[in-house]
């Protein structure tokens, strides 16, 4: 039995503190990958410092491509931290290598199309080989099977409403990053219908794959800078604020 004279998070906040959902810790815990140490005396679940080591164990081994299967019986074999915090910083490092390359590449052909000389053929094969590599990247998230699905997802929804949520999200983005500049309460009325909204379009992606969601989570964990700089993607700033105000339509 684990001793409790440490520090004990509810779900809420270990899910506000590390950027998931109330859902993936719930759903971490009935695959039984992660369960809470213990409950208060009204049933909340109640995490402790050893749970938090247990859930980075956890999203590191996801985020080099285990399922959560594969995740379980790895760690039924007590996995060292320490090789974890190495293999992660490596998985990390070929990504965000990835990115900054085909980002460099774009700015010089961004440049080079301004000029007379414009694109030449090699040119735009140098950036080929730059897309493959960022899509080799996206495959150290999504296993072929989740690939397949998005593919199959985009074509159920069809292009017409593919375009047309890709065109809302710049105008929710907009509408968030003001709310939360103004300092608007994230449980007020109007920012919780946008985080409704906000989830709605995630779950378009996704389509309620627990595993294609928790993909895209940590993808956009390690790229959010990139991602934010480069995309006009949500900064993790406003991921949060956006999480408090679902965690406020949900109390």
């Amino acid at each position: 039995m684990r001793e409790h004279g440490g520090r004990l998070w509810k779900v809420g906040e270990l899910a506000r503190l590390t950027g998931l959902t109330v859902r993936t810790l719930h759903h971490y815990e009935h695959v039984g990958v992660l369960r809470p140490a213990s409950r208060s005396p009204a049933g909340h679940r109640l995490y402790d410092e050893a749970d938090v080591r247990r859930l980075y164990q956890v999203l590191a081994l996801r985020d080099l491509g285990l399922s959560l299967e594969e995740v379980g019986t790895a760690l039924s074999g007590d996995v060292a931290l320490v090789d974890l915090l190495r293999d992660h910083l490596s998985h990390v490092d070929r990504q965000l290598a990835a990115l900054r390359s085909l980002r460099d590449r774009l700015t010089a052909l961004v440049a080079t199309a301004r000029t007379a000389r414009g694109l030449r053929p090699d040119d735009l094969l140098g950036l080929m080989e730059e897309v493959t590599k960022v899509e080799e990247t996206i495959r150290n998230y999504y296993s072929e099977e989740q690939l397949a699905y998005l593919e199959r997802r985009r074509q159920e929804l069809g292009e017409e409403v593919i375009a047309s949520v890709e065109a809302e999200w710049p105008r929710l983005i907009a509408q968030v990053r003001a709310e939360m500049e103004a300092g608007t309460d994230p449980a007020d009325p109007k920012v919780r219908a946008l985080a409704g909204r906000w989830m709605e379009l995630v779950g378009m992606f996704h389509g309620g794959d627990e595993g294609v969601r928790d993909s895209l989570y940590r993808m956009y964990q390690d790229h959010s800078e990139d991602i934010a700089a480069q995309y006009g993607g949500p900064t993790p700033d406003m991921i949060a604020y956006v999480q408090r105000a679902l965690d406020a339509s949900a109390s």
